[in-house]
């Protein structure tokens, strides 16, 4: 017996060792696993899916058993299935959360394509580049040559409009990727993901202008805003992955300014190239059009709806123009793009990184037409 003594002891102490190394590894997992999955939108979600009614229901049930003993409506809410989905953000309903956390590139297909214009599927959905703040900040000089030539052939011989808004400015343009710029505008600059500038001539911003002036044209009133988002950003402290942030109090404040607003247009530009971003329609080069929408917010039906009739308007008298419309989830982009704050407003990708100042105007002139009739038309119906 006295042998087996010092075994015994030997046995237990490694035990013990063993125990407190599997506990610590434990311990160590789920902080791993926690600290990745348990964030505030994977948090948020599920509330958003849950009937919090229900759910404040059991829990008051589950201390006062007379509250619930006559009530059918109170039902077991299946915590372990809710706790797991906030700490894995996996769904058991759905099998694509299994796979696009491991596999590069899967969360794409949890974007939708809700109408498809010409050509369009799912190896030609909208890209937005990420360029990084320095990339941002760099001043390039601009294609001067591009835009003398593109003044002259601007025509401003335009009859008055049938009918306007009086001096009302009814649609708010603003752009959250403000710094977003076409190659042929830039001089010199042949990458992709440098066509970017602060010059409103050959940004996004521009094009907004340009918006401005064909509504204008046809009786609607509307502001542009000529914010440099990568100046406010840097200012701040905050990078890239913040302008929706930004541009939601950009949004917000115009709203608390003026209550004539009916429609918010946040213009992009796709980082695609030119073969699928560009079309000719009846001997005229456009930069092609896309429609994006954001599925997490409660506006998503209806701004669907208005992104729908629009697109089925170009479909109608500028066949080839319009690529479609898409929906994003929070997994594949921002998934909501500042939509909650109203049922009409889309999110519009004014052609690529390739296309020049002329097909750019071309698209807008387009979307003004088609776009002005729909107003009008909701206008007069007394839709808002």
């Amino acid at each position: 017996m006295k042998k087996n003594k010092p075994f015994s002891l030997f046995i237990r102490i490694n035990g013990a060792v063993l125990s407190v190394i599997f506990i610590f590894i434990l311990i160590a997992g789920m902080t791993t696993i926690l600290s990745l999955k348990m964030s505030s939108d994977s948090v948020g979600e599920v509330l958003e899916t849950s009937d919090l009614n229900k759910l404040y229901l059991y829990f008051f049930g589950s201390e006062n058993k007379y509250y619930i003993q006559n009530r059918k409506d109170i039902k077991d809410i299946p915590l372990t299935k809710v706790g797991f989905q906030i700490a894995t953000n996996i769904k058991i309903s759905d099998i694509r959360t299994f796979f696009e956390r491991e596999l590069p590139g899967f969360a794409e297909f949890n974007t939708k394509i809700e109408l498809a214009g010409q050509g369009t599927d799912l190896t030609t959905l909208p890209i937005e580049s990420a360029p990084p703040m320095d990339v941002l900040l760099k001043e390039r000089e601009i294609a001067q040559n591009e835009l003398n030539e593109n003044d002259s052939n601007e025509n401003n011989n335009t009859p008055p409009p049938s009918q306007t808004t009086n001096g009302k400015q009814v649609v708010f343009i603003y752009h959250t990727h403000s710094w977003e710029s076409y190659l042929p505008l830039l001089k010199g600059v042949t990458n992709p993901d440098e066509a970017v500038s602060s010059n409103n001539r050959v940004n996004v911003v521009g094009v907004g202008d340009y918006l401005v002036k064909d509504l204008a044209a046809r009786g609607i009133g509307s502001d542009n805003s000529t914010i440099n988002a990568t100046q406010e950003l840097h200012k701040r402290g905050l990078d890239y992955y913040s302008a929706y942030q930004f541009s939601r109090g950009v949004v917000q404040e115009a709203m608390a300014g003026n209550h004539d607003l009916k429609f918010m247009i946040d213009i992009h530009r796709d980082s695609l190239g030119r073969q699928k971003t560009t079309t000719t329609i009846n001997g005229k080069s456009y930069a092609r059009l896309v429609f994006i929408v954001g599925q997490n917010n409660s506006n998503y039906e209806k701004n669907t709806i208005l992104a729908k009739n629009l697109h089925k308007a170009l479909e109608k008298k500028y066949p080839g123009l319009s690529r479609g419309v898409v929906s994003k989830d929070k997994s594949e982009g921002n998934g909501v793009y500042n939509q909650d704050l109203s049922p009409r407003a889309i999110l519009l990708e004014v052609g690529g990184v390739d296309n020049n100042m002329t097909e750019l105007h071309n698209a807008i002139d387009a979307f003004a037409d088609v776009f002005s009739e729909y107003y009008w038309q909701m206008k007069n119906a007394k839709a808002f």
